[in-house]
């Protein structure tokens, strides 16, 4: 067994809007991941063919993104046909459930050079096609919930009402992220982490907003507010709008994970390994909130507490999730998404794992920081975490 899985490096696409007209709409989303494929190999000079294994995640996996797009990525990137490739749904959590998994085959043994990486252009393949109309849930699952499910935006406003965040909290916390995000971007913090799109002359993530502010969002109106869902949950005085919100995304990420052992034999520095991993299941009504669950076993996991984290990566895919995470956690806000989050650099669903793996190994490193701790919440209530340690 490897004593070591290292990330060597990490990648990703610019992010785009994800509607038709966005900067990457134009791009097959096979396209855009094996975009990131080939700019990994190529910045470490490894031979494609000595990867053991692409693990990518992917959410809508239906249309362009069907037939198992991870592998059909690895071959128009142009690696030998012998190298395969998987594609995984963890809702939201996709891709950094392919950088654990990865991990963990290394760990055990049984690869020595692996990627995890993740796609999803939203602009092609809209958020809810993969249901293709049809009843995901079956009876016996609507006989444990008879009041039925809701969408994410509604779990969103549970949790603003449970822990009592205001409207202008959730915006404050809104234009926070878009004041960090404008701010790195403006300092060149991306830089290193974002590669060329074929056919893209852009490499700014358009989905960031300078000079965003609480009184700007203000006069939004709220997003998943229905006649009916009032009628259901009359508590709710609806406080989610697309401002407080991610937005629809188009990008691509990946991340290039080895044993340390095979790092070394071909002469590639390692940036981080991992310390510990954790996923939880968590109540499928409130559905965001895994994220406090998987934090406290994650560290349990690697015998650190809240004080040893450097930065954390919690996404941002609603302002209320990351508030009520820090609430529940009592960690430090300076330290949460210090270079902006999900809504301000988008939330490509299969691809914000790997996506927020790179901006907080590139921050670690820029800052000096010894452990990250990363987290996502997932549709159908769970989480995944992971700690990382610079090296």
């Amino acid at each position: 067994m490897s004593s070591e899985a290292v990330i060597v490096d990490v990648v990703r696409t610019p992010v785009g809007r994800g509607k038709p007209g966005g900067m990457l709409s134009g791009v097959h989303p096979v396209d855009l991941l094996a975009g990131v494929l080939t700019a990994i190999v190529d910045r470490n000079d490894l031979d494609p063919g000595t990867v053991d294994d692409v693990i990518g995640g992917c959410v809508s996996q239906i249309g362009e993104q069907s037939y198992n797009i991870t592998r059909n990525a690895v071959l128009a990137a142009g690696f030998p046909e012998h190298v395969p490739g998987t594609t995984i749904d963890r809702q939201c959590g996709s891709s950094q459930q392919a950088a654990t998994f990865a991990a963990q085959a290394i760990l055990a043994g049984q690869a020595d050079i692996v990627i995890a990486c993740g796609v999803e252009s939203m602009s092609r393949v809209p958020l809810g096609s993969s249901a293709a109309g049809a009843d995901p849930y079956g009876s016996r699952l609507k006989a444990r919930y008879p009041d039925g499910l809701v969408g994410q935006g509604v779990s969103a406003e549970l949790i603003a009402a449970k822990w009592g965040f205001s409207r202008d909290d959730l915006d404050a916390f809104a234009a926070r992220s878009h004041e960090l995000a404008a701010t790195a971007r403006e300092s060149g913090a991306f830089a290193t982490e974002v590669v060329p799109v074929a056919g893209v002359d852009r490499l700014v993530d358009e989905t960031v907003r300078p000079g965003t502010s609480a009184e700007s969002l203000a006069g939004l109106n709220p997003a998943f507010r229905t006649d009916a869902l009032a009628e259901r949950f009359p508590e709710l005085d609806w406080r989610i709008t697309p401002g407080n919100s991610s937005p629809l995304t188009d990008g691509a990420s990946a991340a290039l994970i080895m044993s340390a052992d095979a790092a070394e034999k071909l002469g590639l520095t390692p940036r981080a390994r991992f310390r510990a991993f954790s996923v939880v299941g968590s109540d499928p009504l409130y559905m965001l909130t895994g994220v406090i669950p998987a934090t406290a076993k994650v560290l349990e996991r690697a015998g650190l507490t809240h004080d040893d984290i450097d930065a954390y990566e919690v996404n941002e895919a609603f302002a209320s999730v990351p508030l009520a995470w820090l609430a529940e956690t009592g960690a430090e806000p300076g330290k949460l998404n210090p270079r902006g989050g999900a809504i301000a650099l988008g939330h490509a669903l299969g691809s914000s794992g790997t996506r927020l793996l790179t901006t907080l190994v590139n921050h670690l490193e820029a800052t000096g920081g010894r452990y990250g701790l990363q987290t996502m919440c997932e549709g159908g209530g769970m989480a995944n975490a992971y700690v990382v340690e610079r090296v």
